[in-house]
């Protein structure tokens, strides 16, 4: 079944005809606070409710939606229309805010579907899997705890890992959705959580191969770590040169971008690149009849910048402080595109 109608040619073929090949995109989005109007029992969500100190009210919660829905649809049409056949999401309070989102006008017709899981998280934010049932096809699913403890040997309840096995156009491939824990009391002290959560991937995928050792991985997320970072380079072992991949390892397509200054959240006037998509050894060098990596992007068009207030030039965010500015996420999303020859 080969649904993705758009082609693109990269240079020639044999006989010097124009190679064609099937284009996908996949993406990644911290949804920032993409919370309900209720305030949840035992879940840390008061402020967003209208009572709260956001006043989050029904309107404010859909004019949210639309703005999500709008970037969503337009991320990863750069090459092909349908925007992204899968897309890892955080800062989700639950399933019913999901199946609200997909049910947006904007993109609808696209027939997201969801696979979501509660989260211990105390604030009772998740990770989840959207994807256009057309062209892929969930084999099974599940959330891993993260397990983490911190300096003190105390346990971080934190959000779950995010789990999902399927085929994409008949391709075998996993995706692991990630929102590392926080930075919040300092980079240092907060390292070796992100570092074991780092390991804990790295630890999925090589159980993966085991099984399979020619298997499509994509490790997605909220690192809340750069590219450069020990977590990433070392317990993910995400490497910036492509040629140089191992089969154990994955390449990072987002080292670049952050060496350049490029990033996909702001923070005290300097950028960083949290939000990242890596991309396992099999997937990397040309097949005959299958995707392989082709480019990555960050999605940053100028509506999606901070025109005024406390973070003018960053993200343009829902919130300036607690006034409501009706924005749409304090992140950029990502996506990279995998193309397969035809």
């Amino acid at each position: 079944m080969k649904h993705f109608l758009f082609l693109l040619i990269l240079g020639f073929g044999p006989w010097g005809m124009a190679q064609q090949y099937q284009v996908v995109s996949c993406g990644f989005y911290n949804l920032e606070n993409l919370f309900d109007t209720l305030d949840t029992p035992n879940v840390s969500d008061t402020e967003f409710s209208p009572n709260g100190t956001r006043k989050w009210t029904p309107d404010r919660y859909k004019e949210k939606l639309a703005n999500l829905a709008k970037v969503i649809s337009e991320l990863g049409t750069e090459l092909t229309p349908d925007g992204p056949v899968i897309l890892g999401v955080a800062e989700v309070e639950n399933r019913s805010v999901l199946e609200d989102l997909v049910r947006e006008p904007a993109i609808a017709n696209r027939n997201y579907q969801i696979v979501h899981y509660d989260s211990p998280d105390f604030r009772g934010i998740d990770v989840a899997f959207l994807y256009q049932p057309k062209y892929f096809t969930v084999l099974s699913s599940q959330a891993v705890n993260m397990a983490l403890t911190n300096a003190d040997s105390g346990r971080v309840v934190t959000r779950d890992l995010l789990h999902v096995h399927g085929l994409l156009d008949g391709q075998e491939l996993h995706v692991l959705i990630n929102h590392w824990p926080s930075r919040r009391g300092g980079e240092k002290a907060t390292r070796p959580m992100r570092n074991a959560a780092g390991s804990m991937n790295q630890h999925i995928a090589d159980s993966i191969r085991y099984i399979h050792p020619q298997a499509g991985i994509l490790i997605m997320g909220d690192l809340n770590d750069d590219p450069v970072n020990p977590s990433v380079t070392r317990h993910l072992k995400g490497k910036a040169d492509k040629a140089s991949v191992r089969q154990d390892e994955f390449y990072n397509p987002w080292t670049s971008y952050y060496k350049k200054g490029i990033g996909t959240l702001a923070y005290r006037d300097a950028w960083s690149l949290f939000d990242q998509i890596l991309v396992s050894e099999s997937l990397i060098s040309k097949q005959d009849d299958k995707f392989f990596f082709f480019k990555a992007s960050i999605f940053n068009p100028p509506y999606l910048i901070q025109p005024m207030g406390h973070y003018r030039g960053y993200p343009f965010r829902t919130f300036d402080f607690d006034e409501y500015i009706n924005g749409y996420s304090d992140h950029f999303p990502v996506t990279i595109y995998l193309v397969r020859p035809l």
